[in-house]
């Protein structure tokens, strides 16, 4: 048998080409190791996604926060997501999984009480609605609306036991003060995970008020 070298000479095309490839990827690595861990990466893995929160719904809520604050009203969250989607991505495909987000997408939108009000998306199954000047029973109201058009839509689930897609979603309400507070996103990340572990379809609430009070009076 014949042993074959294996050139390394920098005069080699094949090596020069594997040089600048690395070259080319180095900074980006070393880029990622120096990026500041993101203020949301660990409420995105209670989710169970990989990707970070959209500039998008981090913008909104600071500022819709911020609002809320300053006229001393309620600020409500929901944060929804496609029961079973693991499932319905295997079984469909992503082209359809992309076109039934979009059906359940324009289906809460209409649910939305205000021409202002928003439906952001949430990694690749879920959604973000802010609502400012909005109580708990008004949200838990609206997020069964959701919840029930999203039913009524019939899109095809066969890998759900209910035979269509449903949605399950997690609501936060808080008396908004002072800067963003982050937890408020995990509260509502938090219910969301609730209602899913009883289910499909399911909403779980949250109300951060009572304990705000308590705390506000305590200090």
């Amino acid at each position: 048998m014949t042993d074959t070298a294996i050139s390394k000479d920098g005069s080699d095309p094949f090596w020069s080409r594997v040089r600048t490839a690395l070259g080319v990827l180095r900074p980006v690595r070393q880029q990622r190791e120096r990026a500041p861990a993101y203020g949301q990466a660990a409420i995105a893995r209670t989710l169970g996604m990989r990707t970070r929160l959209g500039a998008k719904i981090d913008e909104e809520l600071a500022q819709s926060w911020t609002r809320s604050a300053e006229r001393n009203v309620s600020l409500s969250l929901l944060i929804i997501e496609m029961d079973r989607s693991k499932e319905y991505f295997t079984a469909y495909g992503k082209a359809s999984a992309d076109d039934c987000l979009s059906a359940m997408q324009s289906a809460i939108r209409h649910c939305l009480p205000r021409e202002g009000d928003k439906c952001l998306r949430l990694g690749r199954n879920g959604f973000v609605v802010v609502l400012p000047d909005f109580p708990a029973l008004m949200a838990r109201s609206i997020a069964a609306q959701i919840a029930a058009a999203v039913r009524s839509e019939g899109l095809a689930h066969k890998e759900s036991h209910a035979g269509i897609v449903t949605a399950s979603i997690g609501v936060a309400v808080s008396n908004p003060q002072g800067g963003y507070d982050k937890k408020f996103f995990e509260t509502a990340a938090e219910a969301l995970k609730k209602a899913q572990r009883r289910g499909i379809g399911r909403i779980e609430a949250v109300d951060l008020r009572p304990a705000q009070q308590r705390k506000r009076k305590a200090g």
